[in-house]
C-alpha cells in the first residue's frame, strides 16, 4: 500500500510541476501558460504530493 500511495504523490508532484512551470510561462504552448491560477494550482498540488510521499515513507520506515 506504501509504494502505491508513493507513486501517486510521485504523479501528484509531476503533474502540479507542469502546471506551475505552465503557469509561470517556462512551458509554453498552452492556455494555461501565463495564467496565475494554474501557478496557485500547481504549487498546491505538488505541495500535496511531495506530502503524499512523505508520509507514506514516514509510515512504511515505523517499527
Amino acid at each position: 500500500m506504501n509504494w502505491v500511495l508513493i507513486i501517486v504523490g510521485a504523479l501528484l508532484t509531476l503533474t502540479g510541476g507542469v502546471w506551475l512551470f505552465q503557469g509561470i510561462g517556462l512551458l509554453p504552448g498552452s492556455v494555461m501558460t501565463g495564467a496565475t491560477l494554474w501557478v496557485i494550482l500547481g504549487a498546491l498540488v505538488a505541495a500535496v504530493g511531495l506530502g503524499l510521499m512523505g508520509w507514506a515513507i514516514a509510515r512504511q520506515r515505523r517499527p
